[in-house]
């Protein structure tokens, strides 16, 4: 245990490991849970409905099942038979890798229903603009909030104060200002993130070196200089970070944001699936998701290291 211990460093192998892990382990158990009938099934799928009033396929508590069975023998027809089951809700891992399969290679159950690539993608859009914005108004206006004292007391009790507001509760407005296509589901985006990041980019912008800004001073920078030359470069590193992390908040926004005026995107197709009982689709829609996040978020940390090759350290 001592490879591990506080503050110790990690070696590229055993990082790996233990990044595989982090998937492998849960995945493990959901496996036993689908995969092992004594460890947690208790359902019964009905695999030959006999002489009862059961279905095939269907998914039943086992004292139904048990009194199927002894009213079928009692009147001296064929009885059911089953399988240990777990609700539908609860599809086994190889169920769902199939549908993500099928989800992205079979045409939807309705026609005119849009595709799992096509959801997934005008979610993507969604993020993207509410996001974009965002960034445009929240990054410059937390810096100037965290390097000017009288910004940050003018702006940062207000922005305080709407940043607990849930931004689904400005869902009816928006629909009322933007209309009902994609214009108030890019602004709950917006809602959901800019206020947060004015908050965190000022704070980021206040741990700067206040050496580096007393060296530049001395040596005769002005206030823009200052904030352009020295403060803003410095942070930069930081600022990346604080953009990545909320971008992941943004995506938690995305559920509530497509389901305001005209449903669309993924949330759409993962409310669609569960109305048609599809879990397995429900599954794939979210793990769609989730790979979407994680590849992101990988694609930025290692573009974060060639822009910043000396904060590897």
């Amino acid at each position: 245990m001592r490879r591990f211990g506080v503050a110790r460093p990690i070696s590229g192998r055993a990082a790996a490991l233990l990044w595989a892990c982090s998937f492998l382990l849960p995945l493990a158990l959901w496996s036993a849970v689908s995969y092992i009938p004594w460890l947690w099934h208790p359902l019964v799928k009905i695999t030959d409905a006999g002489d009862s009033t059961l279905s095939v396929g269907m998914r039943v508590q086992p004292e139904v099942f048990a009194a199927a069975v002894a009213n079928a023998r009692q009147q001296g027809g064929q009885p059911p038979q089953g399988e240990p089951a777990n609700p539908i809700f609860l599809p086994a891992p190889h169920e769902v890798l199939i549908a993500l399969w099928t989800g992205f290679t079979s045409p939807p159950l309705r026609s005119g229903d849009p595709w799992l690539y096509q959801s997934l993608w005008h979610s993507i859009t969604i993020i993207f603009w509410g996001f974009v914005l965002s960034v445009v108004v929240g990054v410059p206006l937390g810096i100037l909030c965290g390097a000017i004292p009288a910004c940050s007391l003018l702006v940062e009790p207000f922005i305080d104060f709407v940043r607990y507001m849930p931004a689904p509760a400005f869902g009816a407005l928006c629909v009322a200002i933007f209309g009902i296509n994609d214009a108030p589901k890019i602004a709950i985006i917006f809602i959901g993130t800019f206020f947060q990041m004015v908050l965190v980019i000022a704070h980021t912008t206040r741990q700067f070196d206040r050496a580096l800004i007393e060296a530049a001073q001395t040596l005769g920078a002005d206030d823009r200089r200052l904030l352009t030359r020295v403060i803003v470069p410095g942070i930069l590193p930081s600022l990346y970070t604080d953009l990545r992390v909320l971008l992941g908040w943004a995506w938690t926004y995305l559920i509530v944001a497509e389901l305001i005026g005209v449903s669309s995107g993924i949330s759409w197709y993962i409310n669609q699936q569960g109305k048609y009982r599809a879990y397995d689709q429900v599954f794939a829609g979210i793990i769609t998701i989730g790979l979407v996040g994680l590849i992101t978020d990988q694609a930025l940390l290692r573009l974060g290291r060639l822009l910043f090759p000396w904060t590897r350290r």
